[in-house]
C-alpha cells in the first residue's frame, strides 16, 4: 500500500499520485513481445571517434514535433572522451550537438562553453525550439558545482540561446528552473552514492498541454515523504504560461517499494491520449520483481489522469533475456520513433564485473531505431522504421 498523496497548494490540473504497483511491474517479467532484437557488432557504429555518447534528446517544438532543419533532425547527447572505464563518463559529461539525416550522424560540437553551466558536469534534459527556428531553450541537469569537489547534487536549470547554421550558442546565463522542496521531493545533494544508488532530482523533460496551454517540466525524482530505498517518482513542475514561475506539484507516478529510479520521463500526445514514458534498469526494482531494463509508460486522457500502465505492466520495450544490459535510456519522439544508446552489449547475459570488460563491451553510441504503435493502453514495437 502506498503512502498518502502529499498535499500541494494550487496544483492546477496535475493528477493525484498514481502508484506503479509491484503486481503491475511483475507482469513485465513475462512479456516476450516487448523484447528488442539482440544488438550485434554491425549495430555499434561510433558517432564521434574516440568519444562515448549516451542519453539523448532531440530539438523539438513546444507541441512535441521533432524539428527538421536542412533535412535533418537535431539531437543532443551526453558525451565524453573514451575513458579506460566507461563508468567514469558520468563524472565528466558534457552536452554535445549532433544531427541525423540520410547520410547518418554528424557531429556539431559541444553545446555549451566550459564555463557556462553551473555544475561540474552536465546531465540530461530537453530542448524546445521556437517558431522562428532559431530561438532555443535548453532545460538540463547541473550535477555537482563548478569548481567544487565532486558530488551527486542535482539541480534543474534552463538557458535560452540561438540555433543557427548547425551550431548553438549565445546562451543566456542559466537560471535554476525549480528546486526540490525536501517534502514532496528529496533534495538530491549526496556527496557520494550509497550502495551504488543516488537520489534524484534530474532530467527535466518539457511538455506543453494543448488543453490549456500550461507548461510542465517532468523529472526523475525521489519521494520526500517516506524513507524507502525504492522511492522513485516521476516528478512534475507546472507553470500557467512562459512568463510565470515554475511551481512544484505532486508526482504523477510513484514506484515506492517497487523501483528507485524512473529516469528521463517525457510525455507524447497521440490520438487524443497522453503517453508518459520513462526508462529504468532491472537492478533498480525491488528483489523478486524480475522486470527487465527497458522503456516503460502509462497513458491517460489528460494531465489530470487517471494514468494506467501500458500493456498492463508498464513495459513498452525491454532488453532481451540473452542481452539484458545491451541498451538504455529510450526516448520517444512526437512521431513515435524511439532511440536509445548501446550500453553493454555482447555479454551473453553476464554482467560486466571489471573496467576492462566494461570498456570492451560498452557501445557508447546510438542503438538501432524502432517505432511504436500505440492504441489506447497498448503499445507494440514496429522494427522496420
Amino acid at each position: 500500500m502506498t503512502a498518502a498523496t502529499p498535499s500541494s497548494a494550487d496544483i492546477g490540473t496535475v493528477a493525484p499520485l498514481v502508484h506503479w504497483s509491484a503486481e503491475q511491474a511483475r507482469l513485465a517479467a513475462d512479456q516476450p513481445a516487448a523484447a528488442l532484437p539482440v544488438i550485434t557488432a554491425a549495430d555499434v557504429v561510433a558517432i564521434i571517434a574516440d568519444h562515448d555518447l549516451w542519453d539523448m534528446w532531440q530539438i523539438a517544438y513546444a507541441d512535441g514535433r521533432t524539428a527538421m532543419i536542412d533535412g535533418r533532425s537535431w539531437w543532443f547527447f551526453l558525451a565524453t572522451p573514451r575513458f579506460a572505464d566507461p563508468d567514469d563518463r558520468h563524472d565528466a559529461a558534457r552536452i554535445r550537438l549532433t544531427s541525423y539525416g540520410a547520410d547518418g550522424w554528424r557531429d556539431h560540437g559541444d553545446a555549451f562553453s566550459q564555463d557556462l553551466a553551473p555544475g561540474s558536469r552536465e546531465w540530461s534534459g530537453s530542448a524546445v525550439l521556437e517558431a522562428d527556428d532559431r530561438t532555443l531553450t535548453m532545460y538540463f541537469t547541473a550535477s555537482g558545482r563548478r569548481g567544487s569537489p565532486r558530488s551527486f547534487e542535482q539541480r534543474l536549470f534552463e538557458t535560452r540561446g540561438r540555433f543557427v547554421d548547425g551550431r548553438v550558442g549565445d546562451w543566456s546565463v542559466p537560471v535554476e528552473s525549480i528546486a526540490a522542496d525536501g517534502t514532496m521531493y528529496l533534495r538530491a545533494d549526496q556527496p557520494d552514492a550509497v550502495d551504488g544508488r543516488i537520489k534524484g532530482f534530474r532530467d527535466p523533460g518539457y511538455f506543453r498541454d494543448p488543453a490549456d496551454g500550461a507548461e510542465y517540466l517532468l523529472f526523475s525524482g525521489s519521494a520526500g515523504w517516506i524513507d524507502d530505498i525504492h522511492d522513485g517518482v516521476v516528478g512534475v513542475a507546472r507553470r500557467a504560461g512562459p512568463n510565470d514561475a515554475w511551481a512544484l506539484a505532486p508526482p504523477l507516478v510513484d514506484a515506492i517499494s517497487v523501483n528507485s529510479e524512473l529516469e528521463r520521463p517525457h510525455i507524447v500526445l497521440h490520438a487524443g491520449h497522453y503517453y508518459l514514458f520513462w526508462s529504468t534498469q532491472g537492478k533498480r526494482f525491488v528483489d523478486g520483481i524480475g522486470a527487465p531494463t527497458g522503456l516503460y509508460g502509462m497513458v491517460a486522457p489528460g494531465m489530470n489522469g487517471p494514468w494506467r500502465p501500458l500493456n498492463g505492466s508498464g513495459l513498452v520495450a525491454g532488453n532481451p533475456p540473452e542481452e539484458p544490459y545491451q541498451a538504455y535510456c529510450w526516448w520517444v519522439t512526437g512521431e513515435l520513433d524511439v532511440i536509445s544508446f548501446v550500453d553493454f552489449w555482447g555479454l551473453k547475459g553476464v554482467a560486466p564485473a571489471d573496467a576492462a570488460t566494461r570498456r570492451a563491451h560498452f557501445g557508447g553510441t546510438a542503438a538501432p531505431w524502432f517505432r511504436l504503435a500505440l492504441q489506447d493502453d497498448r503499445a507494440t514495437l514496429v522494427m522496420d522504421r
